[in-house]
């Protein structure tokens, strides 16, 4: 159902690593040459006008693997006439085999530099950053002044990430001003979490996979998943086959949020929605859509008649609903352990009950945004709120997972990188680091209402919170600058187009 790249985490890639190298006793000195090659190939493609000799690059090179690519590129950028200058940050002696042996084949073709007081004073038209890549474990603060020497360059690339970036997390270890954001990143084989999370993409630039020719189809460990599509096609069938999904609103003055979360459901492509508001309310939401239906709910006993009924498929609850009222539907809604969206005031309303987590299951989609994580689960939110002192550094991708696995339901984490988690450790991470237009109000209820109609239409939950994230994300994109909730629901037909063509 879902279209997805799989990502690794710095572990999982040292493994895939490993067996290469075990199998063939040169297979890290070839993987060490490929990756050179993959950085200089991406270069070229990404800056044509840098088909010239004499261009003139600056390869800041680590003590470890990283700085060993970093060789390999400098060499290769040499063989095409470029004026190279590479600078260690370290001791020869100290480099692993494989590095060492690329730092020697370089030394036959150049200097290698000790510090940054030994660099040209011109400006290079291009600085690669290959310090520390995805193994990084402590801060490298002490390294800035050889890092510097890259910040004037217009043109930088990372090699796996920027130096002082955490490839697990996204977010800086140490002095957060140390890293240099680089123009373009290369990395190896699969993104990592960190090219996605936190910090990630804005120090990351544009992000490029080079192929190492590796094979791993299942990495160890539950995957993680960067969703690129989704199959939404809506199949032949009655409108009760797509299902009936139930938006649960509040009082009077309060229902425009869920009237945005139904609007989502009809455009998703559920069968039929339901506002259920108390009777006082009905009469504000008898605009259009006039597809939408309306049933007064005024408490757990009318819900519970509802429910009973085997019509409705899937409910949300939470979107303008008034943490009070929910509260006092949630239980009812909870046994009835058919797939629920809890959103907004439910999440707020399950964080003041005595024992918040005891009802939820496995159909429960959980969509809290930072703050209301935040009240349902204080303890994991405050690990996210420790400095990140080494890696791989606690992350939104951990902290989700816990809370999935702690709550028994789908967690989905809203933020610029939006990440779902089920209770078995499957992972997604949605990133949207270039739509900040979506800090709107009633975005979320939208989402929301996705999600909601996609569990109508039988979407498992981890997969109906994920391609609701992604379908999400397009309509924003498509809209652009200027946007406001309500157009969200009517670009989810463009989307869908683009998906099912």
């Amino acid at each position: 159902m879902l279209n997805s790249r799989v990502i690794v985490t710095s572990a999982q890639m040292r493994a895939i690593e490993s067996t290469v190298i075990r199998q063939s006793p040169d297979g890290g000195r070839q993987l060490m040459e490929r990756a050179g090659e993959g950085v200089v190939d991406t270069i070229l493609a990404h800056w044509p006008d840098l088909h010239v000799s004499q261009a003139h690059a600056r390869v800041l090179c680590g003590p470890g693997n990283n700085g060993g690519d970093g060789f390999v590129v400098a060499r290769l950028l040499a063989k095409r006439g470029w004026r190279i200058e590479v600078l260690l940050a370290g001791d020869p002696a100290a480099l692993p085999p494989d590095a060492r042996r690329n730092h020697d084949l370089w030394a036959q073709m150049g200097p290698v530099l000790s510090g940054p007081d030994q660099v040209v004073p011109a400006v290079p038209d291009l600085a690669v950053d290959a310090l520390f890549g995805i193994g990084l474990t402590r801060p490298v603060d002490a390294l800035a002044p050889a890092l510097d020497c890259l910040r004037s360059a217009p043109r930088r690339v990372a090699v796996d990430v920027p130096s002082g970036l955490c490839a697990d997390s996204g977010r800086i270890i140490g002095d957060p001003a140390i890293p240099v954001p680089a123009d373009l990143t290369v990395t190896f084989h699969r993104m990592k979490p960190g090219h996605l999370l936190a910090e990630g993409p804005g120090l990351c630039g544009q992000l490029a996979v080079a192929d190492l020719g590796l094979h791993d189809d299942q990495p160890p460990g539950p995957p993680t998943l960067l969703v690129t599509g989704a199959d939404l096609v809506k199949r032949q069938g009655h409108k009760f086959d797509h299902g009936h999904a139930l938006v649960v609103t509040g009082g009077p003055a309060q229902g425009g949020a869920a009237r945005l979360s139904a609007r989502a459901a009809l455009r998703i492509g559920a069968g039929l929605v339901t506002l259920g508001a108390p009777a006082a309310a009905l009469a504000e939401h008898a605009g259009p859509p006039d597809a939408l239906m309306r049933r007064a709910l005024d408490d757990a006993a009318a819900l519970e008649s509802l429910l009973d009924k085997g019509r409705v498929a899937a409910v949300c609850i939470g979107p303008g609903c008034g943490i009070e009222r929910a509260g006092l539907l949630l239980p009812r809604l909870l046994d009835w352990r058919h797939p629920t969206v809890l959103d907004a005031d439910a999440i707020t309303a399950l964080s003041a009950s005595t024992h918040p987590l005891s009802g939820l299951h496995g159909q429960c989609v959980l969509t809290p945004h930072m703050g209301e994580f935040a009240r349902l689960f204080p303890d994991i939110a405050e690990r996210l709120q420790q400095p990140a002192l080494s890696g791989p550094a606690f992350s939104r991708l951990d902290a989700a997972r816990m809370a999935a696995s702690r709550s028994a339901a789908v967690v989905l984490l809203k933020g610029p990188d939006t990440v779902i988690a089920a209770p078995d450790g499957r992972a997604a991470i949605h990133g949207g680091f270039d739509l900040p237009w979506l800090a709107t109000a009633g975005a979320g209820d939208v989402l929301a209402g996705l999600i909601l109609g996609l569990l109508a239409r039988g979407l498992p939950p981890f997969e109906a919170a994920a391609a609701a994230a992604l379908v999400h994300g397009q309509a924003a994109r498509q809209f652009g600058p200027g946007l406001i909730a309500d157009d969200l629901p009517e670009g989810v037909p463009i989307v869908l187009r683009q998906m099912t063509a």
